[in-house]
């Protein structure tokens, strides 16, 4: 049970990072996920089969669970300013989880655990903020693929463009060192952030 909650959470939570791109191009000026049909809540706009199904139900056999949906598409060309769209798109993913987090970390404040105990409703919310304040943070890693990779070139010299292609050309690889090495560095930040949300 707790195994397919998690994995329904992830889907929504990577959903809405998706969309987030997808909304902060459209605003910018950039309709290629509208015309894609990608602003969209539904499921079936970006599921992807390995990285939304079979990676969350290997990895939750570990105790964990991990994995991502389609990328949204942009087309940097129809953006008036490039790197400034580029920076604001790749933030608004985390942001969003980050919201996400915050908003159901506000519930979990007020839910008054003290006098009620856990109920199964705040250990919903409690999977909701772990779930987005781990999507946020492991994109934020300034690595490709991840986000955190665009927004750290959106903000450096034109100069570094040719070290960008090389390191976005081996993108799977920086993945897998994300996840089995880097990320258990980063992991022990995860209980203060959510302590910071929750207050618990």
């Amino acid at each position: 049970m707790i195994t397919i909650l998690s994995i329904a959470i992830l889907i929504m939570s990577v959903i809405i990072h998706e969309l987030s791109h997808g909304l902060m191009a459209d605003a910018l000026g950039d309709p290629t996920a509208r015309h894609a049909g990608r602003l969209t809540l539904n499921p079936l706009a970006h599921i992807d089969p390995i990285g939304s199904i079979v990676v969350p139900l290997i990895t939750s056999i570990f105790g964990f669970t991990f994995g991502w949906a389609k990328p949204v598409p942009y087309n940097p060309y129809n953006i008036e300013n490039k790197r400034l769209g580029e920076f604001l798109i790749a933030a608004a993913g985390p942001a969003s989880n980050l919201v996400i987090a915050l908003v159901f970390g506000t519930i979990i404040r007020f839910a008054n655990i003290g006098a009620t105990g856990v109920t199964p409703f705040v250990t919903i919310c409690m999977y909701i903020v772990i779930i987005n304040i781990v999507l946020a943070i492991f994109n934020l890693i300034p690595l490709p693929p991840l986000d955190g990779s665009k927004l750290l070139f959106a903000l450096l010299p034109q100069q570094y463009g040719r070290t960008r292609m090389i390191l976005e050309a081996n993108g799977p690889i920086f993945v897998i060192i994300v996840v089995f090495f880097l990320w258990q560095i980063v992991a022990p930040i995860i209980p203060y952030i959510f302590k910071v949300f929750t207050g618990i």
